[in-house]
């Protein structure tokens, strides 16, 4: 039985579609897995941050069509990349355990964050992180960094930045955990939603390949996702808006932790909220609204404003 598999072509995203092929392969001796690389719109477009782009699923949604028209069975997503609904006909029903959500300070010359210099050059791709950073250190010239890691990593050592972030998972996945100079925790930034969890999509109507992959699911991983995604979509965020939430499981509770700021750093909205993890979803939705309520509404009004 031969499974096709729709991923980016990027060294990331192979390596996490390679993982699910050996696990697959491993545990049903009668599938073979066949990877199949699509080009996506966030990968052609390399010269523009993506927040100029615009659009949503920039990095899925050439997948999503061939997995809809039956060109793959599945896909390998970073949940980080996936926008809040999904295409009818579509489920992501399996996450496999999530790697670490934390974003990574990596630096030349400088251990730690709070040992850069007064208008130091921090590169990221990412108004997240961005936001966060100038929260902090108004000081900071935050630049726009795409590209691979490997393309990102060369640019930091020829002295075009003096630091930039990156995630944590990623620098795992790569082998590369000692470029880690600091791993920042929750309180210093908030991370992505779904950063560092993969998820597997593929069709509603495809009970067959789903029992397939079942073993790979991570309930823990599964409900903070949830609580995380249910954050997001109630918020009508993207994944180039500065919106951040993190959900951790403590036994049978669910402690959520979102954000909402303006582009620059100036306004940040932060807060929590607990419940049953069967809640999951349910805790996503209540905090969204507890943050819009707290003039949410007004930032994205204006970091959508900001963007066009």
């Amino acid at each position: 039985m031969i499974l096709k598999v729709g991923t980016r072509g990027s060294k990331l995203a192979l390596a996490q579609s390679e993982w699910v092929k050996e696990k697959v392969e491993k545990r049903h001796s009668h599938v073979r897995i066949e990877l199949v690389t699509i080009k996506t719109t966030g990968d052609t477009i390399l010269d523009s941050p993506l927040s100029k782009v615009g659009g949503k699923g920039l990095f899925v949604k050439e997948i999503e069509e061939a997995l809809l028209k039956g060109k793959v069975d599945l896909a390998v997503h970073s949940m980080k990349d996936v926008p809040a609904e999904l295409p009818e006909g579509l489920v992501i029903s399996v996450f496999p355990e999530r790697e670490d959500p934390r974003d990574a300070f990596v630096s030349v010359e400088y251990q730690t964050f709070d040992q850069l210099p007064y208008g130091s050059r921090v590169g990221t791709s990412s108004l997240r992180r961005a936001a966060q950073l100038l929260r902090v250190r108004p000081d900071l010239e935050v630049v726009s960094l795409r590209g691979n890691v490997d393309t990102r990593l060369r640019k930091l050592e020829v002295g075009e930045f003096q630091a930039i972030i990156l995630a944590t998972a990623g620098l795992k996945r790569f082998g590369l955990s000692d470029r880690i100079c600091q791993v920042l925790s929750i309180e210093q930034m908030i991370p992505a939603i779904g950063q560092g969890a993969l998820g597997l999509e593929l069709r509603a109507d495809d009970p067959k390949t789903l029992s397939l992959l079942e073993f790979l699911g991570h309930e823990p991983t599964k409900l903070t996702v949830m609580a995380e995604r249910a954050f997001l979509k109630e918020l009508d965020g993207g994944c180039q808006v500065p919106i951040a939430a993190f959900a951790q499981l403590n036994g049978g509770m669910l402690n959520l932790q979102g954000m909402v700021a303006e582009l620059d750093g100036s306004t940040l909205l932060k807060d929590q909220m607990n419940g049953r993890k069967h809640q999951a979803e349910e805790i996503g939705i209540s905090l969204a609204r507890k943050l819009l309520e707290a003039g949410g509404d007004k930032i994205l009004a204006n970091v959508y404003g900001k963007k066009q």
